[in-house]
């Protein structure tokens, strides 16, 4: 290995960690998730359900910082790996509890998610 190439992975898992800081220290600003429904900061992304994440994929990001981190949750979700951001939810004492007043945006086949689990469409059944 060379040493640039040694030098770049460092700056990678620099970047990777101070993402997840980020993420484990973020809320949702605005929205049925944001402060007014949930004071005073709103839920933490990492706590956001799946399906509100799938709304963004598919409708868009919310621009800048946010919308990166939302969507290195979303993914974090969709790959499967979500106990990553356990340790910051033990620090909070555990998972947000959501109201269950909150109805989450349905997910119809042309979402090209499935609207029972979120995940994607296996088109070849």
């Amino acid at each position: 290995m060379k040493p640039e190439d040694v030098i770049a992975a460092e700056a990678a898992g620099r970047d990777l960690a101070a993402s997840l800081v980020a993420i484990g220290n973020a809320h949702m600003p605005f929205g049925r998730f944001g402060p007014r429904a949930y004071p005073p900061r709103g839920v933490p992304i990492i706590d956001l359900p799946f399906e509100y994440l799938a709304w963004f994929e598919q409708r868009g990001w919310p621009r800048g910082r946010l919308g990166e981190l939302l969507a290195l949750v979303y993914h974090s979700k969709l790959s499967g790996v979500d106990a990553i951001f356990d340790v910051f939810r033990e620090q909070r004492g555990g998972r947000t509890q959501l109201s269950l007043g909150v109805t989450l945006p349905r997910l119809s086949p042309q979402d090209g998610l499935s609207s029972q689990d979120g995940l994607p469409r296996d088109e070849s059944q």
